[in-house]
């Protein structure tokens, strides 16, 4: 056990220095005055004008018009796949439904793959729809980010930036080149990067083995430093071509943990108190660990009904100890816990073992993660999440104190708690909305594996998921109808654009106010006091949205364990 909480305690330390690093880029690459050579290359070639000032509202609109011209272009290929040049094993196009869940799902940042990537895309299909929608995805989500903690560090003005400014510098100043340098480093830890779509090897016993191949590297490596998820192949980061090393296990984690630690050290420049963003870093770090420990304990404790059968399932143990169905061998337990736990709380969707086979404490910690949506969170959108958690917790402070609540200097008011509310709603309405509406579909019984409380989870977790915009899924659901394409298509949509657009607003509304210097009644949101209540808040307001669903599924699940029932 203590090599494991060192493994731990090494990615997290090594986290928090890259956050620091990184965070100065970030910090100066939304305050820049000066356009590369290459970025006003692209200014002249989509015709827009890199000097105007965007309202909020202007910000949002360009936002949601390119991602609806990227997400139709996805679509459209996908459907023509089986027309398009280059595929030596001629893959057929995907069906409309399946063609707009894919789309969805890219543009979004989700990455939910209701296919295996190996038999259903060629290689063309994958660099140019399922790679570029993951670069232009997580840009999106990184300019949003920018956006806004560009407009809560003005006062007194009418816009937040520009949003092609912040897209292009995104792409070009961080994704591209960080992803170009790690896809280097998978290379030579043996992940594939070729455009032959296969090689036929003779085995020992004289059979000929067909092995899918492709631009694995290239697609592993921004999947993972842009929180995008999905995978080249069907079995994701525990296939050996995704991810071959305990080295590129722990570089996959990082790169999901990287920008959205990173964004806290950004914001605190950005607004020119350091102070604040280390507030917000430290909430990040203390709910991930508490998370991260319920899910390794109840991943290393096993099941109490394999023990009644005399399998010694100490640490200590031949076997390896603790629950070990489902995980792959090469990192065990304490890695697996590890993963998952990352993966659903960067909302990355990434995955080396099956979420489906985790206890149900170990099941839970995913999807809690996933309703908060602000345990580190995805590329942006998680900041942004959890400032608005932020803002919640200095209204509710200043509503018990009898004073107007504030937030780095100015007064949090009626409009702006609207929009904080609207993003929260949306975010759970989605995800219980859609689950209640499947749960009462008959035909939802056909894509389960299985029934009782764990099927309710397969359904409840595909939710969480799809409005989270993480990708992952409880393995064994199937998802590949109609109905699921569409449903959890929609919920992408939801959570996505339903969370960044109200919260633009609130920076917008922020930007235009003045300051006013604090008084003794005043809340330090920079303090660990802050952060304390604000760890509170988001799990007082998440347990409350959420915990009846929890309980119909791994809470019960796991009690009936105890009792001796398995599903």
């Amino acid at each position: 056990m203590l090599e494991d909480i060192f493994q731990f305690a090494v990615i997290l330390a090594v986290m928090a220095l890259l956050a620091v690093a990184l965070g100065k880029w970030i910090a100066h690459l939304f305050t820049s005055p000066r356009h590369g050579f290459l970025e006003r290359g692209t200014y002249r070639m989509l015709g827009v004008d890199p000097d105007e000032k965007m309202s909020w509202k202007r910000y949002g609109l360009a936002l949601l018009l390119s991602n609806a011209a990227m997400l139709l272009l996805g679509y459209v290929l996908l459907r023509l796949q089986g027309l398009l040049p280059g595929d030596t094993l001629a893959r057929a196009a995907q069906p409309p439904d399946l063609a707009f869940n894919t789309a969805v799902s890219f543009t979004t940042n989700t990455n939910w793959q209701a296919y295996s990537g190996e038999s259903s895309l060629s290689n063309l299909s994958q660099m140019a729809v399922i790679t570029f929608l993951m670069s232009v995805s997580a840009a999106t989500g990184l300019a949003a980010a920018g956006g806004f903690m560009r407009g809560l560090s003005r006062k007194s003005a009418a816009d937040i930036g520009n949003y092609w400014v912040d897209f292009t510098r995104s792409l070009y100043r961080l994704l591209l080149p960080a992803s170009f340098l790690m896809a280097l480093v998978y290379v030579w830890q043996g992940v594939p990067q070729t455009l032959d779509a296969q090689i036929v090897a003779d085995t020992l016993e004289g059979a000929r083995q067909q092995i899918i191949l492709g631009p694995v590297a290239s697609l592993e490596s921004i999947k993972h430093i842009g929180t995008n998820g999905g995978g080249f192949f069907g079995t994701n980061a525990a296939h050996p071509f995704e991810n071959p090393t305990p080295l590129t296990n722990t570089l996959h984690m990082l790169g999901m943990l990287l920008v959205p630690s990173a964004l806290t050290y950004a914001f605190g420049a950005m607004v020119r108190r350091r102070s604040q963003g280390r507030a917000l870093f430290a909430a990040f770090v203390v709910m991930f660990i508490g998370f991260l420990w319920l899910a390794y304990s109840a991943e290393q404790a096993g099941n109490p009904l394999l023990s009644s059968l005399g399998v010694d399932q100490r640490p200590s143990a031949v076997q390896g100890g603790g629950n070990m169905e489902g995980k792959e061998v090469r990192f065990g337990i304490a890695q697996s816990s590890m993963f998952a736990t990352v993966t659903t709380a960067a909302t990355t969707g990434s995955v080396d073992a099956m979420h489906s086979s985790l206890t149900p404490l170990g099941g839970l910690v995913p999807m809690a993660q996933m309703m908060l949506n602000n345990v580190f969170g995805g590329i942006g959108v998680g900041f942004i999440s959890l400032v608005s958690y932020a803002i919640l917790t200095v209204f509710l402070v200043g509503m018990m104190i009898g004073r107007t609540p504030e937030f780095l200097g100015k007064k949090v008011e009626a409009r702006e708690m609207k929009y904080v509310m609207l993003a929260l709603l949306a975010h759970s309405f989605s995800i219980l909305g859609f689950t209640a509406l499947a749960s009462l579909m008959p035909a939802t019984l056909d894509s389960l594996s299985s029934l009782g409380p764990h099927g309710f989870s397969e359904v409840l977790y595909a939710y969480a998921s799809g409005t989270a915009n993480n990708g992952s899924a409880f393995a064994g659901f199937n998802a590949n109808t109609p109905f699921f394409n569409t449903s959890i298509g929609l919920a992408m949509l939801i959570g996505r654009y339903l969370t960044l657009l109200p919260m633009l607003a609130v920076a917008g509304v922020m930007a235009a106010k003045k300051t006013i210097p604090e008084g003794p009644g005043t809340l330090s949101t920079s303090s660990a006091l802050f952060t304390g209540l604000l760890i509170f808040v988001v799990l007082v307001v998440g347990g409350l949205t959420f915990m009846p669903a929890l309980a119909l599924g791994p809470i019960v699940e796991h009690l009936l364990m105890l009792d001796g029932t398995s599903f």
